[in-house]
């Protein structure tokens, strides 16, 4: 069995984070490493996004991802969102998250990867808060390197992100992480993210966090961070992982 160890999760605007999500859990920088062949994962997980006077997040997400074929794995995201400004309180289901991570190299000696991941956000049900009923896509590619316990990868990506006041967007990031034992990963990550509307701005930001493995199958995956410039927020994400 593969387990991806991805760990971290990055702070942003809901929209960015939520409609679209555009992210290997528990985080928006990826690897290239797709679940093994005839194998699945199986997330039930929640992000939480704090700015002033605002929390937004999702309540909880699911998501299922496959390996269909050797070196490909097949995915599907299913947020129910909320919104709370002071009194007011949304809760709904915007769009529906499909892609396919394609690793292209895997040099197993040297632990070299490479991959690309492409996500379609599809709209699903009408809700102003939650998507803005256009079909958006984001097209990066991952790389890593292992040595031992300690794993880095990162990438970057460019999003078509249509509609009214909205700007196609670009991401990249880069993580670290090592392996303390075999219950518990920790590690670090820096990323930079453009403008994705008219009247907001780029910003940099970092995350920590990490997963502790109860078993070979059950899994504990969370993280805090928050933005260093451009918009101010903190977020966190909790989630629990089952591999088969």
């Amino acid at each position: 069995m593969e387990f991806r160890k991805t760990i971290l999760l990055i702070p942003g605007l809901f929209l960015l984070l939520i409609s679209p999500v555009f992210a290997g859990p528990p985080f928006n920088t990826d690897d290239p490493e797709p679940v093994s062949f005839k194998h699945w994962e199986f997330y039930l997980s929640s992000i939480d996004y704090f700015q002033s006077g605002s929390k937004s997040g999702t309540l909880p997400h699911f998501e299922i991802n496959y390996g269909v074929i050797r070196n490909v794995q097949l995915h599907l995201l299913i947020p129910l969102n909320y919104l709370n400004e002071g009194n007011k309180f949304d809760y709904g289901y915007g769009n529906t998250e499909l892609g396919v991570k394609i690793r292209f190299l895997n040099l197993e000696k040297n632990k070299i990867q490479a991959g690309l991941f492409p996500v379609f956000q599809i709209p699903t049900i009408q809700n102003e808060n939650f998507s803005n009923n256009r079909l958006q896509c984001f097209l990066p590619v991952w790389f890593q390197k292992s040595w031992k316990k300690l794993t880095t990868y990162g990438g970057g990506g460019y999003c078509f992100n249509p509609g009214i006041n909205n700007r196609n967007w670009q991401f990249v990031g880069w993580e670290a992480q090592y392996d303390f034992t075999d219950k518990v990963t920790l590690g670090g990550e820096l990323f930079y993210k453009t403008a994705a509307t008219q009247n907001s701005k780029g910003y940099l930001g970092f995350n920590l966090g990490g997963f502790i493995n109860f078993s070979e199958k059950f899994h504990f995956i969370f993280s805090a961070g928050q933005s260093i410039t451009g918009e101010k927020g903190i977020m966190t994400y909790t989630g629990l992982l089952w591999t088969i």
